[in-house]
């Protein structure tokens, strides 16, 4: 068990610094998930976008608001 002052700290603090890391770790790799899943869905509706004007010769419909 730790005798001193600035040991007793650290073992205070250390299981809250490694939460902290590991919930900033978790949320990091959540937002760029989402972040990669946007760029994928937006390159995928703007290849449907070109397919149906290619195959309609006219503009697509604009998308509904997610709002």
């Amino acid at each position: 068990m730790p005798h001193g002052v600035v040991t007793g700290v650290i073992f205070a603090l250390t299981p809250t610094v490694v939460v902290g890391l590991i919930f900033w770790f978790v949320m990091r790799a959540i937002m760029r998930a989402d972040r990669s899943e946007r760029a994928a869905y937006a390159k995928v509706e703007a290849e449907e976008r070109a397919r149906f004007e290619r195959e309609h010769g006219v503009p697509a419909p604009a998308p509904a608001s997610a709002e």
